[in-house]
């Protein structure tokens, strides 16, 4: 009887284990020598780099995220040795890709290069091409107005008495839609002031050969959100050829401490635009939301919008953009927001105080301020003391509550945007700031002539052409067929309240 086979041993599976357990250690091992001789030979990842000329090292600062305790504009702006932000090497933006269309940025400001500097340049990186800056104040200041002079594609338009002569022959003064603010003092006054600033910059963002044109006040940046790339020149790009008007929702900023300094590297919790949120949502958490205030945003919530230039474009006040010849076909877009710095700082209260001559009661409050958390702010400036007004601010404006925070983070009400303070620090650091004063300090310690733009050559270039009463015309030398004089201007207006809730439902 032949003996019974035995049964297989486990060497053979060990074996086969073994060489497995080798090949995958001598795979990884294979795979890092071929990616160090590619690199070795010059191949491999190509690092965006070293494309860029070699760089000087500044002076260096802390971390993004440190805390500053110094409002001083010389710690704001202050530099860094470390290259932390390559791309910006040289800051000489190039504005030439293909099919993406230039875009103008206008505001007028009485602000600092503190505030200036870092508003400015950030919009250079999101993709804006010219700038148009109609200065007072302290930002027409030769020491801050030759800084941003000798910044390439910015155009300084200074508030003299020749553009006032100008300004004052507009037909604006002829029409209707804007008669509501004429001749009140404050915030209507500035309104009035805007609007006729951004008159002016249509014609010259037409000779600057840009094709879309927007107003932003120096506490707002642009937020590209759902764009292929981080650039509102490609958000625009996409925009369809017939549309004519785009509209940024606005989101409003939510401080957590009462000692900001610099908003735009330290701020990065925002309130979401209603336009941008469930309805029931907006409806369902607005009390908590809103906190004791008269509304849900402190200030305005109805956005801001860009314009592509065009025969007979008009503005709408400083939030919008109209057409002499014909109603504007407008989008409002779903992600990208602007984002509005609003009473960031507990100074905020008093400045905007100081240029205000008004009365401290709420009668005489109405006839300088459009919002009712504007008006309040001003009566408690106005009358109590530097505690009370803190605690006031703390109450109101500051958001320490982190539970209510991440509960309304939870629901989408609060959002947290980190990019904006990252570019912006990344600028700092990278010298791109203090670089711009050193070279116009040197250029004023080599006597090279101040100069103005050619300001007022080229505003009577403008006003001989386009807003002359006489010719009663603004982009046109034909005069439009129609005239639509029944569309007032768009104030800043607050986002719908609880009683409103019956029309979105």
């Amino acid at each position: 009887m032949p003996a019974p086979a035995q049964a297989p041993s486990g060497g053979g599976g060990g074996a086969a284990w073994r060489h497995l357990l080798l090949l995958l250690t001598a795979l990884p091992l294979a795979l890092a020598l071929l990616a160090f001789a590619l690199q070795w030979r010059g191949g491999g990842v190509d690092d965006p780099t070293t494309r860029w000329p070699p760089h000087t090292a500044e002076p260096t600062t802390s971390s993004w995220l440190s805390h500053r305790s110094s409002s001083a504009c010389a710690d704001i702006l202050a530099a860094s040795s470390a290259p932390t932000f390559p791309y910006l090497r040289g800051w000489s933006f190039p504005f030439d890709a293909p099919h993406h269309p230039k875009v103008c940025v206008q505001t007028s400001t009485s602000a600092g290069l503190d505030q200036i500097l870092p508003w400015l340049f950030y919009h250079k990186v999101v993709g804006v091409a010219h700038f148009l800056l109609f200065v007072e104040g302290k930002a027409a200041k030769p020491g801050v107005a030759g800084v941003l002079e000798s910044i390439p594609g910015v155009k300084v338009v200074y508030r003299t008495k020749e553009l006032e002569e100008q300004q004052a022959r507009s037909r604006i003064w002829n029409e209707t839609w804007l008669a509501g603010f004429f001749y009140k003092p404050c915030n209507y006054e500035l309104f009035v002031k805007q609007s006729l600033n951004m008159e002016m910059a249509i014609v010259m963002a037409r000779d600057a050969g840009m094709d879309w044109i927007m107003h932003l006040d120096t506490d707002e940046l642009l937020y590209p959100g759902g764009a292929a790339e981080y650039s509102v020149r490609r958000l625009l790009a996409d925009v369809p050829s017939d549309v004519d008007m785009v509209i940024f929702p606005n989101y409003e900023s939510s401080v957590e401490h009462d000692d900001i300094k610099d908003p735009f590297s330290e701020v990065s919790m925002f309130k979401k635009n209603y336009d941008h949120l469930p309805k029931d949502t907006y409806f369902g958490m607005y009390k908590e939301a809103t906190r004791g205030n008269p509304n849900y945003f402190i200030t305005y919530g109805n956005g801001k919008s860009a314009a592509r230039i065009q025969d007979h474009l008009r503005p709408n006040g400083a939030h919008r953009w109209h057409n002499y010849a014909r109603s504007p076909n407008e989008i409002k877009l779903e992600e990208a927001a602007v984002l509005h710095y609003t009473y960031t700082k507990f100074s905020d209260l008093t400045s905007r105080r100081d240029r205000c001559g008004c009365k401290p009661t709420k009668e005489d409050v109405k006839r300088c301020f459009m919002l009712d958390f504007d008006r309040a702010a001003f009566i408690i400036a106005s009358t109590a003391s530097e505690e009370e007004m803190l605690r006031w601010y703390n109450e109101r404006v500051v958001w320490n509550d982190r539970q209510l925070n991440l509960k309304l983070l939870r629901k989408g009400v609060l959002t947290r945007i980190y990019t904006p303070m990252a570019i912006v620090q990344g600028l700092r650091e990278s010298g791109v700031f203090t670089s711009v004063i050193a070279a116009s300090q040197s250029a004023a310690n080599d006597k090279v002539p101040f100069q103005k733009n050619k300001t007022d050559s080229e505003l009577r270039s403008v006003s001989g052409r386009f807003i002359s009463s006489n010719s009663r015309k603004i982009l046109s030398i034909v005069e439009p067929p129609f005239r639509d004089n029944d569309v007032s201007a768009v104030p800043p207006l607050s986002p719908p309240g609880l009683d409103e809730q019956h029309s979105f439902t």
